[in-house]
């Protein structure tokens, strides 16, 4: 069975007696390159057999690490730790060119499932160096794909954490800046310290498209939406993650009077809930569907069986699995099937337009 797939809860519709109820936000969960990332991994276990190692996780989230690692994959810190000659997988987070590289002096089989999303960002940092430019990295120092992002122009970029690491920020032509960012930021954060870079340097270039990835964007404006209209949003998600991260702080910006962020539903503690009556419910781009259901599941038994959803958008971008993965699968004779599609079947619930007006936190029976 794909590890993105598994039971279903089907949610009622039907209005409760207690006035209590879910707003379920969408999009939510895996994106497509979070799918694509998985699948390979699978398809390489499938392929050849365990082990297959892969660099750091492959995506941030615990369930899938300790599902992939039951299955075969083993997740080291760095290539030097794969014995030489073997497989590994290279994370959706992406890599630096020193990485790459110290794999080929081991001869290692490599598969990149980087996200085509960081690639991209990879590509503008090289392009912005190879022009001269100071290139200004909107990103958390230390996650994976700042890292991967900044080792390849380590001369040219430097990282701005936050709007309040502007005022440390020097170039050495302030004709010639531009910014790129990580692809998992929060939004207006990202605009924030974009806006008081531009203050400083006024010819402040922007990178050719956004840099924060479609998912990212479309589950903050979902969360924004039903927040307001929350007296508690549950965020499914791991606390490495930089996307349900920031999902439980704009859903707590957004006006929802309580945020929290789990792995699992049996991490909600009961006092949460305690004279809540409408629970916002969403998850990261790293998390497979069946850990919301299992949300789900944990709140109807407390008596929220009412569950509508809130859409604000709705994505069917695939991407094709790692180039290296599909030459193995030809080989193979396997079919080339394209990754899922939202690995996800719909729920029995009630739709909320996007355009429609929410209640205020705890009025349940005027949605």
């Amino acid at each position: 069975m794909p590890l993105a797939t598994g039971a279903r809860l089907t949610a009622t519709t039907t209005p409760s007696n207690n006035g209590k109820k879910v707003l379920l936000a969408a999009p939510r969960g895996y994106c497509a390159g979070v799918d694509r990332a998985v699948i390979a991994v699978e398809k390489a276990l499938e392929l050849h057999g365990a082990p297959v190692y892969v660099r750091k996780e492959i995506v941030h989230n615990k369930y899938v690490v300790e599902t992939l690692s039951e299955r075969g994959a083993i997740f080291v810190n760095e290539t030097d730790e794969v014995p030489e000659g073997a497989r590994v997988v290279f994370s959706a987070h992406g890599v630096s060119p020193a990485v790459v590289a110290a794999a080929q002096e081991r001869n290692l089989d490599t598969i990149d499932a980087t996200c085509p999303l960081v690639t991209k960002v990879h590509k503008e940092a090289v392009r912005f160096a190879a022009d001269d430019y100071d290139i200004l990295l909107i990103g958390h120092t230390g996650h994976e794909e700042v890292e991967g992002t900044a080792g390849e122009a380590p001369d040219h970029i430097q990282i701005v954490n936050s709007p309040d690491d502007v005022d440390n920020v020097t170039v050495r032509d302030p004709e010639k800046v531009v910014w790129i960012s990580q692809t998992t930021l929060s939004v207006d954060e990202t605009m924030e310290t974009v806006n008081r870079l531009r203050t400083k340097f006024p010819t402040l270039q922007n990178p050719p498209s956004d840099d924060i990835c479609y998912a990212t964007q479309n589950r903050q404006v979902a969360v924004k939406k039903l927040a307001p209209h929350c007296d508690v949003v549950i965020v499914v998600g791991s606390r490495n993650s930089s996307n349900s991260v920031r999902l439980k702080e704009v859903a707590k910006d957004a006006g929802a009077r309580e945020s929290y962020l789990i792995d699992y539903a049996k991490e909600i503690q009961e006092e949460w809930l305690d004279g809540a009556k409408t629970v916002g419910v969403t998850s990261g781009a790293s998390v497979p569907d069946i850990l919301v259901q299992d949300v789900l599941k944990y709140l109807d038994e407390r008596g929220y069986n009412e569950v509508e959803e809130v859409r604000t958008a709705t994505e069917d971008l695939m991407f094709s699995l790692p180039r290296e993965l599909r030459a193995d699968m030809k080989k193979a004779g396997v079919a080339q099937q394209r990754p899922r599609r939202g690995a996800r079947v719909s729920l029995d619930i009630t739709p909320v337009p996007a355009d429609s007006v929410l209640p205020a936190a705890g009025d349940c029976n005027t949605l």
